[in-house]
């Protein structure tokens, strides 16, 4: 009979395509997982894997059957979970992913909170791209994940949180702005790379117009286009959340609200049928804020 155990190692062996490392996930020496796999290729009497002295891959019947290894693994792990989650459902490991535009400047003021009303509970997070968290999530990689929408999140469950909007910032030695025609301006723009959400929002902000970005920079976190903006090579789109936690300190920036915006949803999202779904939508209203 087909093993949960063979299914793990043959599932790290689609994940690293490496059998040393696949043997390190599963936390057995490699010929164990070589001859588990072998095992599973025995019973089914088909190859999943091919293997040569240079390079592992999968047979098309190989990615099929991962596919739904991944499936059954995480519907064990559900089991799993739900025997606890009956135990107490407060407690025990969460594993949460957070969009780098939200958890630095969010969980920082909220995981006191948690960790007073929910002390048997740990919390260990991950910053990763809104596409990456989904991914992890639906994998069960994840348990629970902090995005932004519109975002298309397929059969997720989804907790709205709150609405951030934005706010303009310029050099400060420019001239104050009376609108958003300095967005409006060619190569004055400066935003996130492709992959973080943000840009895509931010472009998304004043849909009525077309905003020019600067095609020859793109930055990889709020911090490094600040500090280009107090620099006066351009401007750009903050969202209040990052503003109100302090993410420009006292850098040589002016700062215009821009209540007329379109903001981004901030939202939880988990597996639906998930068995800690009381726990989650407690964290949800403890992470909740006025807008």
């Amino acid at each position: 009979m087909i093993t949960l155990r063979q299914l793990r190692f043959l599932t790290a062996v689609a994940e690293t395509l490496n059998f040393s490392r696949a043997a390190d996930l599963c936390f057995v020496t490699q010929p164990t997982l070589s001859a588990g796999i072998k095992d599973l290729e025995d019973r089914l009497g088909v190859q999943l894997i091919e293997r040569t002295r240079h390079s592992v891959m999968l047979t098309p019947l190989g990615e099929d059957t991962t596919a739904r290894a991944q499936r059954l693994l995480l519907d064990a792990a559900e089991i799993e979970t739900l025997a606890r989650a009956h135990q107490n459902p407060f407690e025990g490991d969460l594993k949460l992913g957070s969009i780098p535009t939200i958890g630095p400047y969010l969980l920082p003021h909220t995981l006191p909170a948690i960790r007073k009303t929910h002390p048997d509970l740990r919390v260990y997070m991950r910053e990763e791209m809104t596409e990456s968290l989904i991914e992890g999530l639906n994998a069960g990689r994840l348990d629970l994940i902090l995005i932004a929408l519109p975002f298309e999140t397929g059969a997720l469950e989804i907790m709205p949180l709150f609405k951030d909007g934005y706010q303009l910032a310029t050099p400060a030695d420019w001239p104050e702005p009376r609108d958003i025609d300095v967005l409006t301006q060619g190569g004055q723009l400066m935003l996130l790379e492709k992959g973080h959400c943000l840009q895509r929002h931010a472009l998304e902000a004043y849909p009525e117009h077309i905003l020019s970005v600067q095609d020859s920079f793109s930055a990889t976190s709020l911090t490094t286009l600040i500090a280009m903006v107090s620099e006066g090579l351009g401007v750009t789109l903050l969202p209040n959340l990052a503003v109100s936690a302090g993410v420009v300190g006292g850098s040589d920036v002016r700062l215009t609200p821009l209540p007329d915006a379109c903001p981004r949803q901030v939202v939880l999202a988990w597996r639906p049928g998930s068995a800690r779904d009381e726990l989650f939508r407690k964290l949800g209203s403890l992470l909740q804020r006025d807008e």
